[in-house]
């Protein structure tokens, strides 16, 4: 009988799936997501601020092109408990799939405009929502001064370069500390000359309703806003995993623990990978991809009876844009793993509006299927850090 392998989870799941399709041509793969597409989240900022470009189309992309054979299927629906005894998961309408190999790839669940609704007959009212929201509002507030944050301020800059634009940080920069601290002041220096004000070592606590607000941070200050916007952090969507296999499965951050070969602890047949593993990196859609290109020879592997391979970590890089008119602010490049020193480079370029423009430039590509141009397109841009840094370029989905 063939294999069954399922697959939750649509953005770093749809790359894996069409890497075992053709794989594994005889195996019936499944992969399931809430919505018949996925969102092309470096789109997001530009997406919900303004129509240009008109990303509602080109951001996010069908998996109707997605696998090469009849062997593999699209479900749309949302994963209510996976039953480990009986290798089965079971949709929130009562649907079962049995699987021979199940692999975990929900994702985060974000704030505010990035936080997509599952129902895919809402996701353009959302949009056209936040749309309205940033137009009508003249001082707006990002509370969080990580990437998401930082781009929202360079596209409302763009579209409407009076508006007053604050972000509260909770760091004595803005990102995290993996990142260095030239690199990070450079972000918030490029956008103070754009009129960001960009506020440090302090948290907004409580975001108020819609709506004109005076925010008050944990340090006392205030801030008048007519639109506060969350653009903190997410977190993992892991609570079907925990209902599902036991808290112990999560670390205390809600993360999926995994072995080095991105196994369950106590489930060898189920893997997980993407932003809910527990693994010490950065969350990117980088790191996403590494981590498929290893699940996917792992499960080659466990169906033959070999050997499998562990996750080693893979290059650290982040692309923060600064509007669509202006160069990346900087971005950063460093081999990373928990279990060695960094080394890190710094170099300024215009990496960012070109990854913006390519991710972009999907519906140029239809014909052919956005998953595998979204594989060359970080390949190539990889291979172009590797030109300015001597450094190698991350092999994305590779086994």
């Amino acid at each position: 009988m063939p294999k069954k392998i399922i697959i939750v989870g649509g953005n770093s799941g749809a790359v894996l799936a069409k890497t075992l399709n053709a794989k594994l041509p005889d195996a019936q793969i499944t992969l399931i997501n809430p919505r018949p597409y996925a969102v092309t989240l470096p789109t997001a900022p530009r997406m919900t601020v303004t129509p240009d470009n008109d990303l509602l189309d080109t951001g996010l992309i069908p998996f109707n092109k997605l696998f090469s054979n009849k062997n593999g299927t699209f479900v749309e629906g949302l994963v209510e408990i996976i039953k480990p005894n009986e290798k089965v998961v079971v949709l929130a309408d009562g649907k079962e799939f049995p699987y021979d190999a199940l692999v975990l790839a929900p994702g985060s669940v974000w704030e505010g405009p990035v936080n997509f609704p599952e129902d895919p007959k809402e996701v353009h009212a959302h949009v056209k929502s936040w749309r309205g929201q940033f137009e009508k509002a003249q001082r707006i507030v990002l509370v969080g001064g990580g990437a998401v944050g930082l781009e929202f301020a360079g596209e409302i800059k763009d579209t409407w370069p009076k508006k007053e634009v604050t972000i509260v940080h909770g760091d004595t920069q803005v990102l995290n500390s993996t990142y260095p601290a030239g690199f990070r002041k450079a972000l918030a220096d490029d956008l103070s000359k754009r009129g960001v004000n960009v506020v440090v070592n302090d948290y907004v606590d409580e975001i108020p309703a819609a709506g004109p607000a005076t925010v008050t941070t944990r340090r006392g200050s205030t801030i008048e806003a007519d639109l506060v916007v969350p653009t903190r952090g997410p977190r993992p969507r892991t609570e079907f995993v925990a209902r599902s296999l036991g808290d112990t499965t999560l670390d205390q951050r809600k993360q999926i623990k995994v072995k080095p070969t991105l196994q369950l602890l106590d489930h060898p047949e189920i893997f997980a990978m993407g932003d809910v593993i527990n693994y010490v990196e950065q969350k990117t859609a980088m790191k996403a991809s590494a981590h498929g290109g290893v699940v996917a020879g792992n499960i080659v592997a466990l169906f033959a009876g070999k050997s499998l391979k562990p996750y080693k970590g893979s290059v650290e890089m982040i692309v923060v844009t600064n509007g669509k008119s202006l160069f990346v602010s900087a971005s950063f490049l460093a081999e990373y793993s928990p279990r060695q020193e960094r080394r890190t480079r710094v170099h300024r370029d215009a990496m960012g509006h070109h990854l913006r423009s390519l991710v972009c430039a999907y519906d140029e590509v239809q014909d052919t299927h956005g998953w595998d141009d979204a594989r060359v397109l970080w390949a190539l841009i990889g291979f172009s850090l590797k030109r300015y840094e001597g450094l190698q370029p991350p092999k994305l989905g590779q086994a």
